[in-house]
This record gives C-alpha cells, sequence and structure tokens, in this order.
C-alpha cells in the first residue's frame, strides 16, 4: 500500500479475512513460534486499544459520535470495551437499519429491547398471508438479525426471534349454515 493511501470497506474486510485466516492457523499450530506469534498480537491489540482510549479522552461528545457511527471504528470500540454507547442501544440500531431491507420484502422487524442480556427482536420476515412465511419460520432474516445484533452489541449473550401476533380474520360461517343447524335441532 502506498505511503498515506487510505483502504475502502472491501479493503479493510478483506485483509480482515486474511487476518482470520491467518489467525486461526496460528490458533492450531502447537509450536513455540506460533505461540510467540499470537502473544505479540495480543500485545498489539491491547497497545492499539490503549491508544484509541486516548483518543476517546480527548474527543468531546461530537467527535465520539462520529467515530462510533464509523462501522470499522465502532467494531474496534467494542472490541475493546470502548463504545460509548450501551449495548442495548448499538442493537436497536442494527435493528433499525436492517428493518428497510425486511420491509422491502413484505416482512418487518421491531425492536423489543433487552431482557437478562437477551436481545428480543419481532420478526416477520413478510412472505405475504400467514402460512409458511409467518412467524419466525423464515431462518434466513432471523440469522440475519441474530449476526447484526451480535456484531453490534456481542456483549449480548444471545438473540430471541419473537414471532409476531397472528391476526387471524373471524371466522365466516354462512347464515344458512346457522339457519339449518338451529333448524335441525329444533326438530328434535
Amino acid at each position: 500500500m502506498a505511503e498515506g493511501a487510505r483502504l475502502d470497506d472491501p479493503a479493510v474486510e478483506a485483509r480482515l479475512a486474511h487476518l482470520d485466516d491467518v489467525l486461526g492457523a496460528l490458533e492450531s499450530d502447537s509450536g513455540d513460534t506460533a505461540r510467540e506469534a499470537l502473544g505479540a498480537v495480543g500485545l498489539l491489540t491491547e497497545v492499539y486499544g490503549e491508544a484509541l482510549a486516548r483518543v476517546l479522552d480527548h474527543a468531546d461528545d461530537a467527535l465520539r459520535d462520529r467515530l462510533a457511527g464509523d462501522e470499522l471504528l465502532a467494531h474496534l470500540l467494542v472490541l475493546h470495551s470502548l463504545h460509548p454507547e450501551p449495548p442495548e442501544r448499538r442493537a436497536e440500531r442494527a435493528v433499525e437499519r436492517l428493518r428497510p431491507a425486511v420491509r422491502k420484502r413484505g416482512g418487518d422487524l421491531e425492536w423489543q429491547g433487552v431482557e437478562g442480556g437477551v436481545a428480543r427482536v419481532r420478526v416477520d420476515p413478510g412472505g405475504g398471508g400467514c402460512g409458511a412465511g409467518c412467524g419466525t419460520d423464515s431462518p434466513d432474516v432471523t440469522e440475519v438479525v441474530r449476526a447484526a445484533v451480535l456484531a453490534a452489541a456481542p456483549e449480548l449473550t444471545r438473540v430471541e426471534a419473537v414471532a409476531p401476533e397472528r391476526t387471524s380474520p373471524p371466522a365466516f360461517v354462512p347464515l344458512a349454515t346457522l339457519t339449518r343447524r338451529g333448524a335441525a335441532q329444533g326438530a328434535r
């Protein structure tokens, strides 16, 4: 990378994926060199975390909010337990970011809150009517919600998908059926 050049989001994601692979290989190696390399990565992470904490010490509220609003920085703030927002608010914002895409598919999401470290989200994946498309039986939508919430707030223990309340239309009984039934009972 050229001096002073910046990485766009796809380049950052590619590097993070490669780093994951390299760390995975090091973790599976039981040799001294692998242990030393993982130790060095741990020390470097601690130092960078402290540097980030010092940046936040000098930041006013507006800058803190801008830093927390950047996806990469937000992840680093969470990694180092420095994020200025509580996990509940971060999780709620993750749900709100997903909501337009789910609505576009004919579904909906609604933040229900956190109870005992468990995020609760009403998930209606859409798909029309209340058949196979109702409730939380759409694992793709539920899994995307779960992943997004836990990425934004890994302090939470899990995400519980709450099925939407089913509103069944009143059963239609033709009047002729009622009058026949009543006439049959009267004839007894």
